[in-house]
């Protein structure tokens, strides 16, 4: 493809990326936060605790438990944004770009909570007897737009392919190459089989893989960063100083750092934040439909903790191995500073030397792979929704045919469109959250009083 085009979708992929998008989904979760008295703030520890204590509902419709569904969206939530993407936020917006990361995962926790509890309100059971929800079902039932609910889904389903599938094949077929010289398609082979033999199971299948899977790479991930954060310990106070410091000052150009304008800084922490978490974009709420549960809310509190994870947790982090181990102002080989995976890389081998840079690969690795099977349940019910049970079948053969290419295949332009449509899922999504949201708060306001009356008669309390 031409340069022309290239630049034509790198401007598309700006414009949709653009402020008007990202302040239409803070603003989005800051009114929520207004509207539900900061239920994110006050209900976090009890949220924590069905996720991760209670973690299942005896009554109640669904598919999975709430720990199940939970696993679900973390795995295609917990991606290469949580590694490659701050890493990038930090090389282009310096250390202060990780405050306006962390102020997505504080607004976007609430709108997470929304997102699940009109999922669960207004899902259906399907044909085929598997629960079947998210955004294009609550603007079709709530909304009554079944138009916008259509194009939704169509978003969702070109989505899948790319920023939930051939994107993060390539990334697990390049780490695997590059660190460990296996062929890309060797790679290929191996994941394409594991991805059909879980999506074949459905819901179900990927469930059962995700909460083994997702505890364990988070765990993993964790236990590395811990060790680097240990090393560097004594530079963490002078870090956090200069996060929130530069957060509202722009930043000198250091070392192999170029600097950064205010501006940059806000806009870059902003995107990348919200491309990690995806809360506003809808395509969490699709999983929280499966859940077994009798009331809306619970459901809603468990998955907002997902947002804590991805965002607080992890990405934080990442941000803290990278800033203490001071590797954010080196210069790279090219004589320019480092960037994206090899900022994450060097940061580990600061600490852990040759090894550092094969753990940083394996936890992008799975990752990566966490996200593409989690997104093939995404774009599978996205596509149920347009064309019925009947397109299951097609879609998962054409989505685990699609793994295979994007190990082997060259993927700039994919990546720009993934931008795009991703993007683009949310605009129909943010329209229906706020025109929903009187819903949303008095579904809330009924369970808390009812939560407050009667504790002992409401589930998951």
């Amino acid at each position: 493809m031409t340069n022309s085009f290239h630049d034509t979708l790198n401007a598309i992929s700006g414009l949709v990326w653009g402020w008007p998008l990202m302040i239409l989904l803070i603003g989005t979760g800051t009114w929520f936060t207004f509207l539900l008295g900061g239920l994110q703030f006050r209900l976090l520890p009890h949220a924590l605790w069905l996720a991760f204590i209670k973690r299942r509902e005896a009554t109640g419709q669904g598919d999975i438990s709430h720990f199940q569904a939970l696993m679900t969206a973390l795995a295609a939530t917990v991606g290469t944004g949580n590694i490659v993407g701050v890493a990038t936020a930090i090389a282009i917006g310096g250390p202060g770009a990780v405050f306006w990361l962390w102020l997505t995962g504080l607004v976007g926790m609430v709108t997470k909570y929304a997102e699940a509890l009109l999922a669960v309100k207004f899902r259906v059971t399907a044909a085929n007897g598997t629960m079947a929800g998210g955004p294009m079902y609550y603007i079709e039932r709530g909304l009554g737009q079944k138009w916008l609910a259509v194009i939704f889904a169509c978003f969702t389903v070109v989505a899948s392919f790319g920023i939930g599938n051939m994107t993060q094949a390539n990334a697990v077929a390049d780490g695997l190459f590059n660190t460990y010289g296996i062929n890309p398609r060797d790679t290929g082979a191996v994941l394409t089989v594991l991805s059909g033999l879980v999506l074949l199971f459905g819901i179900k299948g990927i469930a059962r893989v995700t909460s083994v899977l997702v505890p364990f790479m988070i765990l993993f991930y964790l236990a590395i960063t811990v060790g680097v954060l240990w090393l560097n310990a004594q530079a963490i106070p002078s870090v956090i100083v200069l996060i929130l410091h530069h957060a509202f000052t722009p930043t000198a150009a250091a070392g192999g750092f170029a600097g950064a304008v205010l501006s940059q800084t806000i806009r870059v922490g902003l995107a990348r934040g919200l491309f990690s978490n995806e809360s506003g974009l809808g395509s969490a709420p699709i999983a929280a439909a499966a859940a077994r549960t009798s009331h809306p809310v619970v459901q809603a509190l468990v998955s907002m903790t997902q947002t804590f994870i991805d965002t607080i947790v992890v990405c934080s982090m990442t941000a803290l191995v990278i800033l203490t181990s001071g590797v954010w102002t080196q210069t790279g080989p090219d004589g320019k500073g480092l960037t994206g995976a090899l900022l994450s890389s060097t940061a580990f081998s600061s600490a852990y030397g040759a090894w550092g840079g094969q753990l940083s690969t394996l936890a992008l690795v799975l990752f990566a792979w966490s996200t593409l099977i989690g997104w093939g349940y995404y774009g599978e019910k996205a596509l149920q929704y347009l064309a019925g049970d009947r397109a299951i079948p097609v879609y998962r053969t054409l989505f685990v045919s699609a793994v295979y290419l994007g190990c082997v295949l060259k993927l700039e332009t994919v990546w720009t469109l993934s931008d795009i449509f991703n993007g683009l899922m949310a605009l129909p999504n943010l329209v229906a959250l706020l025109l929903l949201s009187p819903l949303v708060a008095s579904e809330t306001r009924a369970y808390l009083i009812a939560r407050k009356a009667h504790a002992k008669d409401v589930e998951g309390l």
